[in-house]
């Protein structure tokens, strides 16, 4: 079942290790002003983008399989249609816990296979939107 409860979400607003596939280095663009709302909020965000260096001195990194550092949940910043590349990857990793889609997108055949798998996934919702409203004070 997606995660789809207030409960549910708070647990997984508890990860505080977060892989952000397709962070910015822009500013201005969600994925560069979300990310960085979570790390003033505490989060270690990692950032996973093969068209940059490093993220506000944080070393991004081309791909979830070169991430040698335990990560717990990632937030996805790319199209909808490269959801499952994205779940094909997460799916190898041991450590993870949560896959959260960003509002606008989803993958229902990605996310009921990353579901299987025993992963909780959020699709179609945004993390900072969801944090303002059940976590922040």
């Amino acid at each position: 079942m997606p995660v789809e409860s207030d409960a549910e979400l708070r647990e997984l607003l508890g990860f505080r290790r977060v892989a952000v596939v397709g962070r910015s280095a822009t500013p201005g663009k969600a994925a560069h002003e979300i990310p960085n709302y979570l790390t003033e909020h505490g989060y270690d965000v990692i950032p996973v983008n093969p068209t940059v260096e490093e993220v506000l001195g944080t070393p991004a990194y081309d791909s979830l399989s070169e991430i040698d550092e335990e990560i717990e949940l990632v937030n996805v910043f790319r199209p909808s249609e490269e959801v499952s590349g994205i779940v094909d990857e997460a799916l190898e990793r041991t450590d993870l816990r949560a896959i959260w889609l960003q509002l606008g997108i989803s993958d229902p055949e990605a996310t009921a296979r990353a579901e299987r798998a025993g992963l909780h996934v959020v699709s179609d919702r945004c993390i900072k939107v969801e944090h303002q409203r059940l976590v922040a004070p």
